[in-house]
């Protein structure tokens, strides 16, 4: 397997005859986002939005070659739709339009309408930006709705570092059910999915917005979450950070039931947070609470040293009137419990963030 390079799967997946232009698959320019390691495959088919079904077959064509590759355990092969841009504008007069014209003209909010199957309620983690804990807090929130006897998944899709695997020591991604569908893996009670599931750890993640977005949709939606007899009570999604086409797409075609968003206590991450709750609310997704992570350090003496200042997501939270859900402090446990893919359940840590998990829950419930 040493000796198989990108080349040589770019060669074996122009055997694939692209419908429209005829071309191998790689001639045409559809094989995007290609990632290979020792045992696992995988690329972007991107194609016009109004291709998508005639390019199933392309797809699963795909997914048949890079099998047949010397050392391929897994292939995966997302098909996603490209994006139009928009054209420009023609030269010369323009005709005018009344302004209760150009108001009926201008495109509509998109409505979410994709949700998960069997999954009750969905909530998404952001931060505005990377850096804060984002990952960490969103898992922990997860594990500590899991002690209050609920069906919880977690869906780690920050495809600029997806952590999850790392986190619960996970190296062996979904399988597939006969409908096609990811069936997630059982760590610490939890349902679990990453975007690390799709790529190379070593290799950067070089994915435009649109196949950016509609690979963590296909992972929100075609995962297998729950059954009709067991359904899911809450799916924690781990968001990207920033506030961005990825964040923007997602939360427009999926319905997102609440958001939490995290923070450290100073100005300079706040200001992004705060960007992060624009977000949301320009979406309409309610935000349901906001933490303080990294709150201040425990001394040996038992006093709080405030590494990063104190008090400012709260504070933030007073001022937007949204809940504070509570602090984090920095704790080395904390850090040595994700690095050891083994995440704290028991201990003041734990407790905190099992008292979160109660007060989301409850608005949950409402």
């Amino acid at each position: 397997m040493a000796d198989l390079d990108k080349q040589q799967v770019l060669d074996a997946l122009d055997s694939i005859i692209d419908p429209v232009s005829g071309q191998g698959l790689t001639t045409a320019g559809l094989v995007r986002g290609l990632t290979v390691s020792a045992t696992r495959a995988g690329f972007m088919l991107e194609v016009p939005a109004a291709d998508v079904e005639r390019y199933a077959q392309v797809r699963e064509a795909a997914e048949g070659v890079l099998y047949s590759l010397p050392g391929i355990e897994k292939a995966q092969v997302v098909l996603t739709a490209e994006v139009a841009e928009p054209h420009a504008p023609r030269p010369g007069p323009q005709a005018k339009l009344s302004p209760q014209a150009a108001d009926q003209g201008k495109p509509k909010a998109p409505v979410a309408t994709a949700r998960p199957d069997h999954v009750k309620h969905v909530v998404v983690v952001g931060s505005g930006k990377g850096g804060v804990g984002k990952s960490t807090v969103s898992l922990n929130l997860a594990l500590g709705l899991k002690t209050l006897g609920l069906n919880v998944g977690w869906l780690d899709a920050d495809i600029y570092g997806p952590s999850g695997p790392v986190m619960l020591g996970l190296n062996t991604p979904p399988s597939f059910s006969e409908d096609k569908k990811m069936l997630p893996p059982l760590a610490f009670g939890l349902k679990v999915n990453s975007v690390g599931f799709l790529v190379d750890p070593d290799q950067a993640m070089i994915w435009r917005g649109p196949m950016a977005s509609q690979a963590l949709t296909q992972l929100l939606t075609q995962t297998q979450w729950g059954t009709q007899a067991q359904p899911l009570d809450v799916l924690i999604v781990d968001l990207p950070p920033g506030t961005g086409d990825v964040q923007l797409t997602l939360t427009q075609k999926t319905v997102i039931d609440g958001a939490v968003v995290v923070s450290t206590p100073q100005d300079m991450a706040l200001i992004d947070a705060r960007r992060a709750v624009t977000l949301f609310d320009k979406t309409q997704i309610p935000v349901l609470g906001i933490v303080e992570n990294m709150a201040y350090f425990m001394g040996a003496d038992g006093t709080p040293i405030e590494i990063f200042g104190r008090g400012g997501a709260k504070k933030m939270a007073e001022t937007l009137e949204r809940p504070f859900l509570g602090e984090v402090p920095l704790d080395p446990a904390l850090r040595q419990a994700a690095d050891s893919a083994n995440p704290l359940r028991d201990g003041p840590v734990a407790e905190r963030f099992a008292e979160m998990a109660k007060v989301l829950w409850a608005q949950l419930a409402l």
